[in-house]
């Protein structure tokens, strides 16, 4: 699909110099001599690289769909990850730099999205929260309580985060998996 360059917005993923890039953010120029450019700053989908590129509206680029897959985690081996998708049975193996720091939040069963291009995984969502219990808490300093004032935690996947002074270990809590951030005690 064909967009203009005043037609590009923030999520959008384009074809670009034979590689994808998702557009992170874009900014119409009207300069007071010459034609209105929208000044985009894109993300590499398959390396990471940083691009800001200026697209004229005259000028088409190719945007690319994303095929949106759930698949359920599985398991872990060695550096790769299994996951199955639920309709047709089939595994997926990626390696864990793909899903990054957060491969810590997996948990056995769980559901995740996966964003395919022409078969090819490009990236994964992850629940945006997940419930873990606290294997390690600092105590409460009295007189602390003055403030709103948080202790660092160890949750049950090592993962370090900071809680209210409240809680104490071996309480379950539900954590941003975006942030590494408290959300709120679980149920």
């Amino acid at each position: 699909m064909k967009l203009n360059g005043n037609e590009i917005k923030p999520g959008n993923v384009l074809q670009h110099q034979d590689t994808l890039w998702a557009v992170v953010k874009v900014q119409h120029v009207k300069p007071g001599k010459g034609g209105a450019f929208a000044q985009v700053e894109m993300k590499n989908l398959l390396d990471g690289r940083k691009l800001n590129e200026r697209f004229r509206a005259t000028e088409s680029v190719e945007r690319v769909r994303l095929e949106q897959k759930d698949y359920q985690f599985l398991y872990e081996e060695g550096d790769m990850l299994v996951f199955m998708d639920t309709e047709t049975y089939e595994q997926l193996e990626l390696q864990k730099d793909f899903v990054g720091d957060r491969t810590a939040f997996l948990q056995d069963g769980m559901m995740v999205t996966v964003e395919l291009h022409e078969e090819k995984p490009i990236g994964i969502t992850l629940p945006q929260f997940v419930t873990l219990e606290i294997t390690e808490a600092d105590a409460v300093v009295k007189g602390q309580t003055q403030s709103s004032s948080y202790k660092p935690a160890m949750l049950e996947n090592g993962v370090r985060c900071m809680v209210p002074p409240f809680i104490s270990s071996g309480e379950k809590i539900v954590v941003d998996t975006s942030s590494v951030e408290y959300v709120r005690r679980a149920d």
